[in-house]
């Protein structure tokens, strides 16, 4: 009996809860730095980022509408599902370029930043909420809302906790979110939608994509559904694009050039939220 061949992982977009394959049946042949492996990664087309838009609109009302302690419930979990495969994200950063320590460095830090943000869910509002002054028989409040769905360029230069730290206060905020994983690291954040997978988070709430910046950058910010669009890169060339298309349908332009992504920070959670003030009559 001949030697038993290891059945090799086929590494597909996450769209709407489920794993398809990119409808325009292309592959990006994706090689290893580690050992020169080469593999094939999904490369993401217009069509599939519609598809994933429409999955991702649909989820907004209910996950904007869950407790948001339930939330907190859900990002502990992803954390809990992370955890239980250090193993394997350990072995893929490793496989993508880090060293041993590199890599659960990196695992530690994204783990905690889950945590850190499940514990900021039910109280960003009471933090970032205010009574305003005003000189009439009224009470004027003022709160921070969900802005809808979020485009997202994951940073290009790290492979999980870059990714982790994008997209998790943004569905902290009861966003729902379509992201575009590291071009040159995208192994352990293909990996990442398993673990979002089996761990109570709605179908659309987060639609992991792979491909090539170039090409999607101008579907991506030029999408009139999209609400809000991330980009975390230098680029002069798309800052300007997502600047420029950010006034087609007025969306957020959030632009990360040199963000230090060791560092926690809960004010990104309001990057992605709406300011909504309301006047209500003292007495009634």
């Amino acid at each position: 009996m001949g030697k038993r061949v290891k059945i090799q992982k086929t590494y597909k977009l996450y769209i709407d809860g489920k794993f398809p394959r990119t409808e325009s049946g292309r592959y990006i042949k994706w090689e290893s730095p580690k050992d020169g492996t080469v593999v094939n990664i999904c490369r993401g087309s217009r069509k599939d980022f519609r598809n994933a838009m429409v999955a991702a609109r649909k989820a907004v009302g209910g996950w904007s509408g869950k407790t948001a302690f339930n939330r907190s419930q859900i990002l502990y979990r992803i954390a809990e599902m992370l955890e239980g495969r250090r193993d394997q994200f350990t072995e893929e950063l490793m496989f993508q370029g880090s060293t041993k320590k590199q890599a659960e460095t990196e695992l530690d830090q994204s783990i905690d930043r889950l945590i850190y943000y499940a514990g900021w869910a039910d109280k960003y509002q009471q933090i970032f909420s205010r009574v305003n002054p005003v000189s009439l028989p009224y009470f004027n409040f003022t709160i921070p809302e969900p802005t809808g769905v979020v485009a997202a360029f994951a940073p290009n230069d790290t492979s999980l906790l870059g990714l982790v730290s994008i997209l998790a206060p943004i569905i902290t905020g009861g966003n729902t979110m379509v992201v575009l994983a590291s071009e040159s690291k995208p192994i352990s954040s293909v990996s990442f939608a398993e673990v979002l997978h089996t761990s109570d988070l709605p179908s659309g709430v987060v639609n992991i994509f792979t491909g090539q910046r170039d090409e999607l950058l101008e579907h991506f910010s030029s999408h009139m559904d999209v609400n809000a669009m991330i980009y975390c890169g230098d680029n002069k060339a798309h800052i300007q694009m997502v600047e420029s298309n950010a006034a087609l349908n007025v969306k957020h332009a959030i632009i990360y050039s040199n963000e230090d992504w060791q560092k926690e920070d809960p004010y990104q959670i309001l990057k992605t939220q709406e300011i909504k003030t309301t006047w209500h009559p003292i007495g009634v």
